[in-house]
């Protein structure tokens, strides 16, 4: 609550102010003559940024508001066409990457996700993000070092206005070559000088809904693996050349064969909760808004939970009617529970314990290893802040604009592990991390009348970047006892009770602290000529110098261009039953800046020294040491900006009749001048090269629907639907390459992107004479059990040769259908979210199958986490191979676990009531009233046999670890004072 002494001061200070606009974001322009309405509207130097594109978006913010989502991606899901939106874990807090029209490069790893990300912009400050260059010192890439909380969670969707999405290239040219992978442009509430002092609260509360789901214990898993022993052993006994699993041996073991109720402790009930609320005042010379508020998000597993605290204060005036003064500052703090998954953690401390046992069912055994995570700590905090601080000077048609922009966050995790979890080696890691984004921009603008059906508007500016993103990083190993939980980053080596000494060994202790640079100089101007509101053309033209180039290729010069026809008033301008008709056009090109700053340099120097086991190591006791990059590839010289020429032609089409609209758009983007590394330079210590020269070309469509089929006075009904369909293509690889395989990936020109290489499963081979005499798999005699793989170059070998690019990562189609019904005072939405043409490859099926291969060994796949007690999937779909069998029967990498992920969710059903009228009559205080429920992921139809076709990282492999997303039920209200 906000005590009345404080608010006195913040109406006190607005109406002090001798002028104010609150502009949040928006570039004012008010003219002299305006000079006692000082309110936000249309700006002029706001309008020459702005082209028309099908922004159209059938789901109110006020609506999505509503919703209990954590982060900007997922109000975003399904509502705009051309944006794909993954949500690959339901844990609150983590990432969720957005594609728009396609992806750029292939997703090998998470470095690759984040150079297909779009910028997002809040208020005119573009977001800086967080830097994938941590990810050299890890082994595994599960999760980035530090918090990994989703910077996005940051926004308070309950104070937003707009939300812009920009997609094609004359939409997104003004952000530069930040925006290259398109743009969203969020925009803020502002203070209208209409309005009297205002104060609105939003607030709801509701539960996650604890799955229900069948647990297996060891007598399942016995009789499991029963079948195969029958087969392919004699007698069907276990010691036959086979070492069966202790765990597994003894069925009076009731830790293993007992009860299998460790879902009490596992899943549970989440609360989750809003609050927030805003206070604006002024008048038309001076104005303020300021929001706080809270939200809690909890998960529905293994006690994950993000806490969130924002708060915002903006301010405007206007001294004279020629200076316009604008500032804002948002400021948020972000807590995160993380999930206790085996997996993240052996991933985090890069070390595989003993796997031969895993976590008993058993509720009462699993809960004495809880336990021991209370003796330690995860503690991960992000504190994130944004703001600006503009002048905008008016003479006439003449306006010039200067703008200070920052985004800075930064970040915090702290871990102890007790030595019981971990073969009585404690574990301790400290992380400090922050990204900043500083931005000065001055930009002119002309606006040239002619007459009064040719006018010209003229606009030049400058803008510098500077970036920088930084972490420092620490964890050891075997403290001397499990009470001592310091903080490695602040140690002192100086002083004679160094921890290196006394806490842990010297020889266990591991450092890292890396910083990446990037600036960015950029000159831009745009002409825009309107004929009679029947034809805009834009034509823009800019250059723009990165650090991260090459010292030959430092700037590049990219021009778009935009024309609008306006069909309606150039032919059917009297005719009142057509509201729109309009067609557009777009060509052009943008700059794709390198992400790491050692590309600008030519050959270089790395910390690649791992024999310590860890990726990168500085030097050993002390003694740094650098060599020449073997492992992570050459660089070179040569090195051009990489760009996007991209096409786009559009349709908007509406009539007043059922207020029915559509909008069609087809577009070509083409993606030049890549960096990919190559096998190279091997005679050299190499394993290989980076070289330019990768292109992709991304084909695709966007429709939206929209009508509104009864419009009565009792009842309303209103229906969109949004549909996108993308192809992507490899154009080219470096130095004429027609093939590359990286990992067990296979990028062939001509192909797409996001396909799997995988063997053709034809069956199985149910006894020795059925193998065809002589045939091998990768020199290996085929016997009976192993599997059929088809033979496609007929050489009577099975090997890469015969994998075959097959399925697709990403849906060929996907959008969304959102259907209003208003009944009275009562209104219903329902929103329908849908992939389709996707497949995935069930890994955790694979896992579970090839037992044999995973018992006890010492890697990811081996893992069991507590949900391996949990039954999952369609065995009956799988042959019984040999599991002993050294083809490896049971690999993944085989059509044999590829499956149709299409699918289709009820995402958000949600019921309100307006109470406006009901509290009218009882106080003049309160102006709008009304009250919700709604229901959040309330059924999905699909036929993969996995948990969720959702939940699913960019490689397109279910490993099956990843938690559910929940079913959340919210109550509600929201109120205007």
């Amino acid at each position: 609550m906000i005590k009345k002494r404080y608010l006195d001061r913040l109406i006190l200070l607005g109406w002090s102010c001798a002028c104010y606009s609150f502009a949040f974001g928006q570039d004012k322009v008010l003219s002299p003559s305006d000079s006692l309405k000082l309110q936000i509207g249309t700006s002029k130097l706001d309008s020459v940024f702005q082209i028309k594109t099908s922004q159209v978006n059938p789901i109110e913010i006020k609506k999505q508001a509503l919703l209990p989502y954590s982060s900007l991606a997922q109000y975003l899901k399904g509502n705009n066409t051309g944006l794909y939106v993954t949500e690959p874990s339901g844990e609150s807090g983590t990432k969720q990457p957005m594609y728009f029209r396609g992806i750029s490069r292939p997703l090998f790893s998470d470095i690759d996700v984040f150079q297909n990300q779009p910028l997002v912009v809040v208020d005119g400050v573009p977001l800086v993000g967080e830097h994938p260059f941590a990810y050299a010192v890890q082994t595994y890439n599960l999760e980035r070092i530090g918090p990994a909380t989703n910077l996005l969670a940051n926004i308070n969707i309950d104070m937003v206005k707009s939300i812009e999405v920009l997609k094609d290239v004359a939409a997104i040219a003004m952000y530069g070559p930040n925006a290259a992978n398109g743009a969203i442009v969020v925009r803020t509430k502002e203070y209208k000088a209409d309005k009297s002092n205002r104060i609105a609260v939003n607030m709801y509360t509701g539960l996650a809904e604890r799955p229900h789901v069948t647990t297996i214990n060891g007598e399942y898993e016995n009789k499991f693996r029963k079948q195969f022993y029958d087969l392919y052993t004699s007698n069907g006994k276990y010691n036959d050349g086979d070492s069966y699993p202790v765990y597994l041996s003894d069925s009076l073991n009731m830790n293993y064969f007992g009860k299998s109720d460790w879902t009490d402790s596992y899943y549970n009930s989440g609360l989750v909760y809003n609050l927030n609320a805003n206070l604006s005042g002024g008048g038309p010379r001076a104005n303020f808004q300021f929001a706080a508020g809270s939200t809690q998000d909890k998960g529905v597993a293994d006690q994950v939970k993000l806490n969130k605290y924002y708060a915002l204060f903006g301010l405007n005036m206007r001294p004279m009617t020629w200076l316009t003064f604008s500032m804002q500052a948002n400021i948020a703090r972000l807590d995160r529970n993380r999930n206790l998954n085996l997996r993240d953690r052996f991933a985090q401390l890069a070390y595989f314990p003993d796997l031969s046992a895993p976590l008993s069912p058993n509720k009462e055994v699993y809960n004495e290893y809880l336990s021991y995570y209370k003796k330690g700590f995860d503690n991960n905090k992000t504190n994130v802040v944004q703001g600006y601080g503009k002048l905008q000077f008016d003479f006439g048609n003449f306006h010039f604009l200067s703008t200070g922009m920052l985004d800075y966050n930064e970040g915090y995790r702290d871990q102890f592990y007790h030595s019981k979890l971990m073969e009585s080696n404690n574990f301790a890691s400290n992380y400090y991390g922050y990204n900043q984004r500083a931005v000065f921009d001055n930009k002119a603008f002309y606006d040239w009348n002619i007459n009064e059906k040719n006018k010209i508007n003229l606009l030049v500016g400058n803008s510098l970047q500077w970036d920088t993103y930084r972490y420092n990083y620490a964890y050891a190993y075997k403290g001397v006892n499990d009470f001592i939980k310091v903080n490695l980053l602040e140690d002192d080596a100086l002083k004679s009770n160094y921890l290196e000494a006394t806490a842990y060994p010297k020889a266990l202790i591991f450092k890292f602290l890396d910083r990446i640079r990037h600036n960015l100089v950029s000159f831009y101007g745009k002409a825009t000529y309107n004929y009679g509101d029947k034809v805009e053309t834009s034509l823009l033209l800019r250059s723009d110098g990165s650090s991260n180039a090459q010292p030959d290729a430092r700037w590049i010069f990219t021009p778009s261009l935009s024309i609008n026809w306006n069909i309606k008033n150039s032919y059917f301008n009297t005719n009142t039953s057509l509201k729109d008709l309009t067609a557009r056009f777009s060509v052009g090109r943008i700059g794709l800046n390198n992400v790491f700053d050692d590309f600008a340099q030519g050959p270089n120097y790395v910390a690649q020294m791992g024999f310590t086991g860890n990726q990168l190591i500085a030097g050993y006791n002390a003694i740094a040491g650098l060599v020449r990059p073997y492992e992570s590839g050459w660089v070179g010289y040569n090195i051009p900006w990489a760009y996007i020429d991209q096409g786009n032609l559009g349709l908007d089409y509406a009539i007043q009749k059922k207020n029915f609209h559509v909008s069609l758009d087809v577009y070509v983007k083409q993606t030049k001048n890549q960096l990919i590394n190559v096998p190279s330079y091997s005679e050299y210590g190499y394993k290989s090269s980076y070289a330019a020269g990768m292109n992709v070309q991304n084909l695709g469509a966007e429709l939206t629907v929209g009508l509104d089929p009864v419009q009565s006075d009792n009842f309303k009904w209103s229906t969109a639907l949004n549909v996108s369909h993308n192809q992507n293509k490899l154009k080219a690889l470096p130095n004429g390459l027609d093939r590359l395989v990286i990992g067990n990936n296979l990028l062939e020109v001509g192909k797409p992107l996001d396909q799997y290489w995988l063997l053709a499963n034809e069956g199985i081979y149910r006894t020795d004479a059925d193998v065809p005499q002589g045939m091998t798999y990768n020199a290996i005699q085929l016997r009976a059990g192993d599997p059929i793989w088809k033979d496609r170059n007929g050489d009577n070998t099975i090997n890469d040769e015969d994998r075959k690019l097959q399925g697709h990562r990403l849906p060929a189609v996907f959008g969304n259908w959102y259907n209003n019904f208003v009944f009275g005072k009562w209104d219903l939405g329902i929103n329908m979210y849908y992939n389709i043409g996707r497949q995935l490859i069930n890994q955790e099926m694979a896992n579970r199958f090839d037992f044999i291969n995973n018992e006890g060994a010492k890697n990811l796949d081996a893992i069991k986490e507590i949900t391996y007690w949990e039954k999952r999937g369609d065995y009956s779909k799988y042959p019984l191979y040999n599991p002993w069998s050294t083809v490896i029967a049971y690999q993944a990498d085989q059509d044999l676990f590829l499956e149709n992920a299409s699918f289709v969710k009820i995402r958000a059903v949600t019921l309100g009531y307006n109470l406006t009228s009901l509290v009218a009559g009882r106080t003049q205080a309160i102006k709008n009233a009304y009250a919700y429920v709604s229901a959040n992921n309330v059924a999905t139809i699909t036929s993969y046999s996995g948990v969720d076709p959702e939940i699913v990282d960019y490689t397109g492999y279910d490993i099956g670890s990843k938690m559910r997303i929940p079913r959340i039920y919210t109550l509600g209200i929201k109120v205007d004072f």
